[in-house]
């Protein structure tokens, strides 16, 4: 039994470390996409976890699996596949640590998924399906996300969905929004940033976007806002809540630690079914926005994304001696 099944893009991240003697770029091959990261926290934290999806069969495959592994993650449902390269990711990052993706993934093996492909008992052998927009970018791993999102919906598994709009990978943002707003129906905890819920709900206000989008069926939504912290919507409850005064240097995989380690905070509470989720308490839903600050504010101490996942003495640490930074 898995606590938590994720499906789509799994890729290597070269992240920069620095220049060489000649003042040319460095980059470090780091393993990434959102699904996998999320499930990498996760399994930092104790949980059971498994990935659905497909990378090449060549180094960058290998090596994406054999790291995943060695997270804990359960990896029966990777594929490799021969026909296909393993996408990549060049990430640049500002002088604040805020990064940007140029991405190499025409026909990437990530995107040729089909929904044959997948063993459904897999999905079925969980508690929490989860998964992003990215793998809705092509056909036909748009198909296999959609349709396998439906059918953890139809068998009684928490959906949990984080959009993780990368415009480049987008024909143009009206369908972008048009594919998210398609399965919003179907989840019951969404993770927005604040430029992701303003595309969605075309409000700023945190308010009156969380609301939009929760009227259109999650009964969780959280809108992460990087060093300004994080918003929640349960219900009628609002609230907003700091991040952690760490020393940044990369971003990346910082909101996938925040959602894994949110995810990690509600099982562990016992709330395990989209019927519970709807009776949180309120002090149950701060304990958890907390305590995932504090993971997605320490992953942006270090480069890279899965390995940047802290620990779970690293986050109660955090939240016991490290400041908050302004509010919100």
């Amino acid at each position: 039994m898995f606590d938590v099944i994720a499906l789509g893009e799994c890729l290597i991240d070269f992240t920069p470390t620095g220049k060489s003697e000649a003042g040319v770029p460095l980059y470090s091959q780091n393993p990434g996409g959102a699904p996998a990261n999320v499930l990498a926290m996760l399994s930092r934290l104790g949980h059971r976890t498994a990935f659905i999806g497909k990378v090449g069969k060549d180094s960058f495959g290998y090596f994406l699996k054999e790291t995943l592994g060695k997270a804990g993650i359960d990896c029966r449902g990777l594929l490799l596949d021969e026909r296909y390269l393993t996408s990549l990711a060049f990430v640049t990052l500002d002088a604040r640590g805020d990064r940007a993706f140029l991405f190499y993934r025409d026909k990437g093996a990530d995107t040729m998924l089909d929904e044959s492909e997948i063993d459904k008992d897999m999905i079925l052998d969980a508690s929490i399906f989860h998964f992003g927009s990215v793998s809705m970018t092509s056909m036909p791993s748009r198909t296999a996300t959609v349709h396998m999102a439906e059918y953890a919906k139809a068998n009684g598994l928490i959906v949990s969905f984080d959009p993780n709009y990368r415009p480049f990978l987008w024909e143009s943002p009206q369908l972008a929004k048009s594919e998210i707003e398609s399965v919003l129906h179907l989840c019951d905890i969404v993770k927005v940033s604040d430029e992701e819920m303003a595309l969605i709900s075309g409000e700023d206000d945190l308010e009156k976007g969380s609301e939009i989008i929760a009227e259109m069926g999650p009964s969780i939504v959280i809108v992460t806002l990087g060093p300004l912290g994080a918003f929640v919507r349960a219900g009628s409850y609002t609230a907003s809540f700091n991040a952690f005064d760490v020393r940044t240097i990369d971003t990346t995989g910082a909101g996938d630690a925040f959602y894994g380690a949110f995810l990690s905070r509600i099982t562990r509470m016992g709330y395990c079914s989209a019927e519970m989720l709807g009776k949180i308490p309120e002090g149950c839903i701060a304990d958890a926005m907390i305590f995932a600050n504090a993971a997605g504010s320490l992953a942006t101490a270090s480069y890279g994304a899965i390995p940047a996942m802290p620990s779970i003495d690293e986050i109660e640490h955090c939240m016991k001696e490290v400041k908050e930074l302004r509010s919100i």
